[in-house]
């Protein structure tokens, strides 16, 4: 079982060590993130969907971004560095971008269509001057619809793809705009770019300190006055440990946390903090090695494993602070369907299945899964995989666990199970950002996307599979495609491709002083509203 110390007093001190330049000053938020270290700073950010929150989407935008501004329904695309797209109608491959004229980037050179070519090269091609192989880690499995692409002028952007994918657009959201002036006037050297960067975001990057603080301050210049920041000034600060994070904020070290410890929320709620959460795409799962000789190749074993788990006592863990899985998607998606596995907690038929499967009490079935101990998303990991551990081995499932840093884990979900740096494990616990069609269910499945080409991570292909996933990048209809959405969903479940466990709101504490966030149902936040009393 995994050991987790909670001194309070030592945490105290841990917080008492942040940097005297975080101290508090006039209109400056400062933030406890629950990374490790500072996001990559360069464009495509590492540290997960928590480095596209806090340094992706404030230093720099994309083409076509989220509309961040409604705490009250789902998040939608919306125009970005292109103020319109649409696909040829004769060819399905084809797509035209339209530039948004006068952007500027923070050295103060113009975004065009030539702009955008010349991002697409650092990720795609590695014989370009400016390949960056960090930030080709983050972002080329992103695209893989991408094939080809060229700037018609300069305020026209054509990309192709390899086959139809009515994805795309979803795709591009994750592709952030780094100044190739910027580059150029630092050498051409990443490295140097990496303490100077220069997006076109509303905020820039003033300094920061590995593994210290990120320091940001408001682009005056920024295209869209209505998301001019109106802070002075945002400091991140990385704080991986819950409770070193609960207790900083409680300390006045910092005014807002990502995923309070749970046991802290009712301290934080007496002395005046607020808690803020919401529902969004969202899901915390095992996703399973099918490579053979995984004993997760066996449907019985995956079901019962599902069957395991006890979700309503882990949120009792959490606070409440979760959304029971009863699928891959959270229940009220409009893509969860009617799948007919009722994931439940019935421990009685996990141990049928497993005895069906030729397990029982004198053949125990070992797995191996690797784990963070916090990361982007992450929730708890330590404590809720314990919480597993225990519920599995109940029913006759032993579990062993390889624990490393999140930035490692990303790496090693990157290169797959087949990778020997996963030493043998057959299942990662990973948390999905399910916002969209592909990045909610086709990269993690689809056999063309079998790590390390994408992030099929446990090397699953399957015809049926196969054909739904075409049939979603080739409907182009929405309402067509919500259906084809959802028959593939009911196939995530009725197979249990994964062991899905919980879906996160979110949670955040932030002090009093904090005014005007708008918690929108997306993994990203919007942090130009926000002032400090």
């Amino acid at each position: 079982m995994l050991g987790i110390k909670r001194s309070f007093s030592a945490l105290m001190l841990t917080a008492g060590l942040l940097s005297a330049q975080t101290a508090l000053a006039q209109g400056t938020l400062r933030i406890g993130m629950t990374a490790a270290d500072i996001p990559l700073t360069t464009g495509q950010t590492d540290q997960g969907g928590e480095g596209m929150r806090f340094m992706g989407y404030t230093v720099y935008d994309s083409l076509i971004e989220w509309d961040l501004t409604s705490a009250d329904k789902p998040s939608t695309l919306i125009p970005g560095l292109a103020t319109e797209w649409a696909v040829d109608a004769e060819d399905k491959t084809k797509w035209i971008f339209k530039i948004r004229e006068g952007v500027k980037f923070h050295d103060g050179s113009d975004f065009t269509a030539e702009s955008a070519v010349w991002n697409l090269d650092k990720l795609l091609d590695d014989t370009s001057e400016q390949y960056d192989p960090r930030q080709a880690a983050q972002g080329k499995s992103r695209i893989p619809a991408v094939a080809s692409y060229r700037a018609i002028d300069p305020l026209t952007l054509e990309i192709t793809t390899k086959t139809p994918d009515a994805t795309l657009p979803y795709q591009l959201a994750w592709i952030l705009m780094s100044s190739k002036a910027n580059w150029e006037a630092h050498g051409k050297d990443w490295e140097q770019v990496a303490m100077e960067p220069s997006g076109t975001g509303p905020w820039k990057l003033e300094e920061f300190v590995p593994r210290e603080r990120a320091e940001m301050v408001p682009f005056a210049e920024y295209w869209d006055e209505t998301r001019v920041p109106k802070l002075d000034k945002m400091v991140l600060i990385p704080l991986p440990e819950p409770n070193a994070r609960s207790a900083a904020l409680l300390s006045g070290q910092v005014d807002w946390i990502e995923a309070p410890a749970p046991d802290t929320i009712p301290a934080m709620t007496a002395n005046g903090f607020v808690i803020s959460s919401n529902a969004y795409p969202h899901n915390w799962t095992w996703h399973l090695s099918r490579l053979e000789g995984s004993p997760w190749n066996d449907i019985r074993v995956r079901k019962a494993a599902n069957l395991a788990i006890d979700r309503e006592g882990m949120g009792a863990l959490l606070g409440g602070l979760m959304v029971p899985a009863k699928g891959f998607l959270p229940p009220g998606s409009q893509w969860f369907g009617k799948p007919s596995f009722d994931v439940r907690y019935d421990p009685d038929e996990a141990r049928r299945l497993l005895a069906e499967a030729g397990y029982g009490p004198d053949k125990p079935l070992k797995v191996k899964a690797l784990i963070s101990p916090s990361g982007s998303g992450q929730m708890l990991p330590l404590p809720m995989n314990e919480y597993i551990q225990q519920n599995l081995a109940e029913v006759g499932i032993d579990v062993e666990f390889m624990v490393v840093e999140w930035n490692q884990m990303i790496n090693l979900w990157r290169a797959g199970a087949a990778d020997p740096a996963v030493e043998g494990s057959q299942s990662i616990n990973f948390t999905y950002f399910i916002q969209d069609p592909f990045t909610g269910l086709i990269r993690h499945l689809s056999c063309d996307l079998i790590a390390p080409n994408g992030t099929n991570w446990g090397h699953y292909c399957d015809p049926e599979m196969e054909e739904l996933f075409t049939k979603i990048r080739n409907t182009f209809d929405p309402a067509e495609q919500d259906e084809v959405m959802r028959r593939t969903h009911e196939k995530f479940v009725d197979d249990a491709l994964f062991l899905m466990v919980t879906h996160d709101v979110a949670p955040r504490a932030m002090s009093p002083k904090v005014k005007g966030f708008v918690q929108a149902q997306n993994w990203y936040q919007n942090f130009s509203s926000i002032t400090m009393e």
